[in-house]
């Protein structure tokens, strides 16, 4: 069967859809025109504002070869396409590996230059390219216009930032027919609309690489029996699309470890819980636990700061040590006080904690506020609270609180000889 027959039209463009079109595609009068001669062997009927285009697209295969690029069986290092992948950003040993493991060969650069050019043309920017070849070098060896722009158009008419794609490359090689677009279709017919559906996927992309019928619907009929009402699963799906990369076993097993902390389900921070706790593997939770107790908290301080700030529980260990261990021995606050406050840690210490910290330094020393302000509620706010209440207010009077806030005098300590 020839490729034109596998695909199903001869020619299947979208005009408009790309960067290089200028603007929104489904805005454009021209963002999809197809030929008259196009077989609809299937339609999709999903509603909203891509139903046109899914009417129209028919699926993709990566099952291309040519003489420009391929994916060859034989394991042997073709040296052209090393060159070619450390040309495209891969490390010497990345691109050997790459070459010989996936088995793919690029005897010429024309196609798979045209891939990167198309790419570009629909908003990549060139480290997104990068990202995109690293983790997905077949995507070299696929036909730019047969197999590729279909799937690009359908990502930019759903408005899928290149930037996220590029994160998960694997939905371009994908098939649109078989993978990607009934992984739309469920997703979406939970969510209920394409900006909640946009959302989901803008926070979890490689969520919508895995299978409908052997992860999303057993993940949410998990949810479903342990008692999570359909209005929530959509929630859910938003906050946290990789529920549906989640076991039913590990499904009913957070639940029950939610309900032992004394979380359920119609407590309002229950679903950012859960979503954190999606992301932790089997025995990280008490691990973690542990971790924060060995700075001389209680399991119920801890629990109440992980239902306050769920997320918390997702920086690596030496990231929330070197930020306690500034603020208990730089900043002298008591680690109950800081743990009461968790919001606290999630800040960046590098960004945002010691530059405010040098801020207050330096008012302490110039007699702008006193030596004994409560220092943590000084710390906590956003940018715009800090810089109005401690910056802009003494910048005119002080003006090393802005060399300060811009990190150009360094926090030293809050002691100063009177």
């Amino acid at each position: 069967m020839s490729e034109t027959r596998l695909f199903g039209c001869e020619s299947l463009r979208a005009v408009g859809c790309g960067k290089a079109a200028g603007g929104n595609p489904l805005q454009s009068p021209h963002s999809i025109m197809f030929p008259s001669f196009c077989r609809r062997r299937f339609l999709l009927r999903i509603p909203g504002e891509v139903t046109n285009l899914l009417q129209s697209i028919h699926g993709a295969h990566s099952s291309y070869s040519s003489t420009a690029g391929s994916r060859v069986p034989s394991s042997e290092l073709c040296p052209a396409t090393v060159s070619y992948l450390i040309s495209s950003g891969l490390s010497p040993a990345a691109a050997a590996t790459t070459a010989t493991t996936q088995r793919i060969r690029i005897v010429s650069p024309d196609k798979a230059d045209a891939v990167r050019a198309l790419l570009r043309d629909y908003g990549f920017a060139d480290a997104d390219i990068v990202r995109t070849v690293r983790s997905a070098p077949s995507i070299l060896v696929n036909d730019p216009e047969r197999i590729l722009r279909p799937k690009l158009d359908f990502f930019a008419a759903l408005r899928f930032e290149p930037r996220k794609l590029a994160t998960a490359p694997c939905l371009l090689v994908h098939s649109l027919e078989k993978n990607i677009v009934p992984s739309i279709q469920f997703i979406r017919g939970i969510v209920g609309s394409d900006d909640q559906l946009r959302r989901g996927f803008s926070r979890v992309p490689w969520a919508l690489a895995v299978d409908v019928d052997r992860s999303m619907r057993p993940a949410v009929e998990a949810l479903r029996r342990c008692g999570l009402a359909d209005a929530a699963i959509s929630k859910l799906l938003v906050i946290q699309m990789g529920v549906l990369m989640t076991s039913p076993d590990r499904i009913s097993e957070i639940f029950q470890e939610l309900k032992a902390v004394g979380m359920c389900t119609s407590d309002s921070r229950f679903l950012y819980c859960f979503s954190a706790m999606c992301s932790l593997k089997r025995g990280a939770w008490r691990r973690k636990l542990a971790f924060f107790q060995s700075f001389g908290l209680s399991e119920g301080e801890v629990i109440k700061a992980f239902k306050t700030q769920p997320m918390l529980f997702l920086s690596s260990d030496e990231t929330i040590k070197k930020k306690l261990r500034f603020l208990l021995d730089e900043v002298k606050l008591g680690v109950s006080d800081v743990i009461a406050q968790p919001v606290i840690l999630a800040y960046s210490l590098e960004n945002c904690i010691l530059p405010r910290c040098a801020v207050l330094s330096v008012l302490m020393k110039e007699g702008k506020i006193r030596r004994d302000i409560k220092l943590l509620p000084a710390l906590l706010g956003s940018s715009t609270v800090f810089s109005t209440r401690y910056v802009v207010r003494h910048a005119d009077h002080v003006p090393d609180v802005v060399k300060a806030y811009e990190g150009k005098i360094k926090f030293q300590g809050f002691r100063h000889d009177t």
